[in-house]
């Protein structure tokens, strides 16, 4: 077509050339290898001279209309998809530093990613200095002359904090810094990291881009010399995404844009019907007016996203008995399914902070982490209210 698509066109249509079968979706491609007609064509393509695929490590036509997909989404000029969205963040920030260098992060993080940058990256010789999110002062007074890369999370996991992308990115151009945004929370649909001056933007794969719980995958997108170390940085270390999850992903995109429509709808009306909760101290929500950085997240976000948070009046034990008394919504360490999730970020995924660690970065004892599902909001509402009250007798 002559026209330019739009990029939610493009996630659907994006596809791998069809075979003499002329399927009209893509078939998978579960091989380890592919074979070379003559060994010129085999050296050309272990020279990059070629985009031939040569081993499914390195590359597959599964993998790459899930790459593609996500760069049309994204608008980057480049991607490597990995199998995990642990193994993404872990990639897209030891590729590129070394011994010596310094990373500035975001204080909330997902606890994994809190645990890479306070454990494992002093260990090659790499510090970092960790900033409260919005604490701009902080982030300047960081900078050294090692300084290399900027890592973030807009909203956080799971105090859904909104860091100004506009500001970061004129941070980072002003220091000449990388700037790395994990966007799993808003997916591309709601928000586009690039358009603020990201140079790298991460995914796990596995929350809203399946939408379904069934795979795992994550994917680092972005500038295409720094996605070419990073390849080159997976292409020996391994973390590939595999054929299937690649091609489960893949056709996921083509309903991200409907089902984030509804996720992000019922996030905001069950924010909404818990303000007046007396179970509940407070609630948090990028799309709610109260919300700290309220102002932030219209001027970046197009909607608030399917997860919100609140403290529930009690602590960790009346947290645990909200949790044992729902009966609709599942209890598991995931989000962004179709089935709405309830966590407690204190006791699971953050747990391996201390608790002076978890309060610097507003995880409280009581904090209970939602996930909004596909469900009729007025049921994922009644169960969470039910619960609430069950967790107050």
């Amino acid at each position: 077509m002559s026209q330019q698509l739009d990029p939610v066109t493009q996630a659907v249509r994006i596809q791998t050339p069809r075979s003499q079968q002329q399927e009209h979706s893509t078939p998978l491609y579960i091989t380890s290898s592919f074979v070379f007609d003559e060994a010129e064509a085999m050296r050309a393509a272990f020279a990059d001279e070629s985009d031939d695929n040569i081993y499914s490590r390195f590359s597959n036509p599964n993998v790459d209309e899930f790459v593609k997909k996500m760069c049309a989404l994204e608008g980057t000029e480049d991607g490597f998809a990995t199998s995990t969205g642990m193994s993404a963040i872990f990639s897209s920030i030891f590729a590129l530093l070394q011994q010596g260098d310094h990373l500035i992060c975001c204080s909330s993080v997902f606890g994994s990613t809190f645990t890479i940058v306070t454990k494992y990256l002093p260990r090659f010789g790499i510090t970092c200095t960790l900033v409260d999110a919005n604490d701009q002062a902080a982030w300047e007074a960081a900078v050294q002359p090692t300084t290399k890369m900027v890592y973030l999370e807009t909203p956080t996991n799971p105090q859904l904090e909104v860091i100004d992308l506009e500001w970061v990115g004129q941070f980072t151009k002003k220091h000449n810094l990388i700037l790395n945004v994990d966007n799993c929370f808003a997916t591309p649909l709601l928000q586009r990291p690039v358009e603020f001056g990201a140079d790298l933007i991460v995914h796990s794969a596995t929350k809203w881009i399946d939408g379904q719980g069934r795979v795992l995958g994550g994917i680092v997108l972005g500038r295409k010399d720094l996605i070419h170390e990073i390849y080159l940085f997976c292409r020996n270390t391994g973390p590939a995404m595999s054929p299937f999850n690649a091609w489960v992903l893949s056709k996921s995109l083509e309903t991200l844009d409907v089902r984030m429509e509804r996720h992000c709808a019922n996030a905001l009306k069950v924010a909404e019907a818990l303000q007046n909760n007396p179970n509940v101290s407070w609630v948090k929500y990028p799309f709610l007016k109260g919300h700290p950085q309220y102002d932030i997240a219209q001027k970046q976000m197009k909607q608030g996203g399917g997860v919100l948070c609140f403290e529930i009046k009690g602590g960790v034990v009346a947290g645990r008995k909200f949790l044992d008394a729902l009966q609709l919504l599942s209890v598991t360490a995931n989000l962004g399914d179709s089935r709405s999730i309830a966590s407690h970020p204190a006791s699971t995924t953050h747990s391996k902070l201390t608790e002076e660690q978890r309060l610097s970065v507003g995880i409280t004892p009581g904090l209970i982490r939602v996930s909004a599902g596909l469900e009729k909001v007025d049921d994922i509402i009644a169960d969470i209210e039910q619960a609430l009250a069950q967790s107050a007798s």
